[in-house]
């Protein structure tokens, strides 16, 4: 025995939609045998687009019956069916989450028309209701109203009951042990079936083909299938819009997030949150004036020309400057901590020796800008953290010169390696950023033996 069920809601989400009408059809595999159809007081506001959409308003509502007062009904009539639903989670979420909210379980075993379809009947180019009952010849009447589309389900359900090859593929759908019904909609259970079982990224597509959502895994597959089986309204939504799933391999999980990182800075996915923000970067860098004295400045990132130093904001830029100032006795006009002045006046640094009074040797000066400067890099060190490959012939590198990370690649096991020149010619390069930033030098804490220094002969 089966219950057709449609319903119409207030549109916040998974676990703030309340229901405003619902449609129930029990049938049992050849006629309908009973019918459940009303209106629901949502006890709030519905919004002027859902009204649009649905024709439901606050005033045909406001002397319908609460969802308690008909929770009897809808379980009596579909006490011991199976739940059927085009999109099934959506309403089945819905339905779930406001009983649990009266204190109510409601657990039935579910199908989606919506697989079935594109199981049973392949070719289509879309499988939304409206368009599969137009191809199919189903009348539908009412649309976007609970009674209309559960009886057009109804009927788009009596048809597939009775194509070819049915009855394995219901026997499949309802199995306990099935992904059939915990996949998306709109996803080819095939696509899922050759996703790797290794590290690396995943990016979810919707029917457009474009990118709503990347992640990083250990096992892709295991990782893929975590989010059906998520229940918050974020995933449930996101997994809606699923229409296919790429992947890239990565070889290990350190790979894996930089990758990740990249991506999202890249695509701008709808569906992620995280690292999405482009932060404003400053450089620190060293040019000589007409005079011939050399200066010390910070500019954003791509302004400053050969970084010595990279801060993600101008405090920590100032604060940086201030402290070499005051160990090599610099001065603080032409470190630009001070600008449009004679000389320099800077109340926490008095250590300058004369260089914008003329007091001080332009080489003297010169001498110790370098020293500063040098001190600067030799923080920034340059080295190669090794990882697996993406399969056992091959190694990955992630390369990190003078402080800033560089990218990463893959090395076949075969090919030797002895300088960073060598490797640059299997780099991938990447931008460096706050992120990337946090992810390597998170990875060298926990793993303090893995990078593998440079020379500085090797990195010029």
């Amino acid at each position: 025995m089966y219950t057709i069920v449609d319903i119409e809601t207030t549109g916040n989400g998974i676990k703030g939609n309340k229901i405003t009408e619902i449609s129930i059809f029990k049938y049992d595999g050849y006629e309908i045998v009973d019918e459940f159809t009303s209106l629901v007081n949502p006890e709030c506001e519905i919004p002027y687009f859902i009204t649009g959409l649905t024709g439901i308003d606050n005033d045909m509502v406001r002397a319908a019956p609460k969802l308690v007062d008909i929770a009897d009904n809808i379980l009596e009539i579909t006490k011991e069916t199976i739940f059927v639903a085009h999109s099934v989670g959506f309403d089945y979420n819905v339905i779930k989450n406001e009983f649990s909210s009266l204190g109510l379980d409601f657990v039935r075993k579910k199908l989606c028309t919506v697989r079935l379809s594109r199981k049973l009947i392949p070719g289509y180019n879309s499988y939304s209701l409206g368009k599969l009952c137009s191809a199919l010849n189903i009348p539908l009447t009412d649309r976007h109203r609970a009674r209309g589309d559960a009886h057009a389900t109804t009927l788009l359900f009596q048809k597939l009951l009775r194509t070819q090859g049915a009855e394995d593929v219901f026997k499949t759908f309802l199995n306990s042990r099935s992904q059939e019904k915990t996949l998306p909609p709109a996803l080819p259970k095939h696509i899922y079936d050759e996703l790797p079982t290794t590290p690396g990224i995943y990016y979810f597509k919707n029917a457009k083909g474009k990118i709503i959502y990347v992640g990083k895994a250990i096992n892709i597959k295991k990782r893929v299938l975590s989010h059906f089986y998520d229940k918050a309204t974020k995933e449930i939504q996101m997994c809606a819009e699923t229409a296919d799933i790429d992947h890239e391999l990565s070889g290990s999980d350190l790979v894996a997030l930089l990758m990740e990182s990249a991506a999202i800075k890249h695509h701008y996915p709808e569906y992620n949150r995280s690292q999405k923000r482009n932060v404003q970067r400053y450089g620190i860098f060293s040019y000589e004036d007409r005079n011939g004295i050399f200066h010390l400045a910070f500019n954003k990132l791509k302004l400053a020309p050969n970084p010595i130093a990279i801060f993600y904001n101008t405090t920590d830029c100032r604060l940086y400057l201030e402290e070499v100032c005051r160990t090599f006795s610099l001065c603080a006009k032409f470190c630009h901590l001070q600008e449009n002045v004679e000389s320099c006046s800077h109340y926490r640094i008095q250590q300058c020796e004369g260089i914008c009074r003329g007091k001080e040797n332009i080489e003297t000066y010169n001498g110790k800008v370098k020293r500063a400067i040098g001190q600067m890099k030799d923080k920034s060190q340059s080295y190669v953290i090794q990882e697996k490959g993406r399969n056992y012939n091959e190694n990955a590198f992630v390369m990190v010169k003078n402080g800033i990370y560089s990218g990463y690649g893959f090395v076949n096991k075969d090919i030797q390696v002895s300088t960073s020149e060598d490797l640059e010619a299997f780099l991938i390069p990447q931008n460096n950023t706050l992120e990337t930033e946090r992810i390597v030098q998170s990875y060298l804490t926990r793993n303090p033996g893995k990078a593998k220094q440079l020379l500085p002969s090797d990195t010029e």
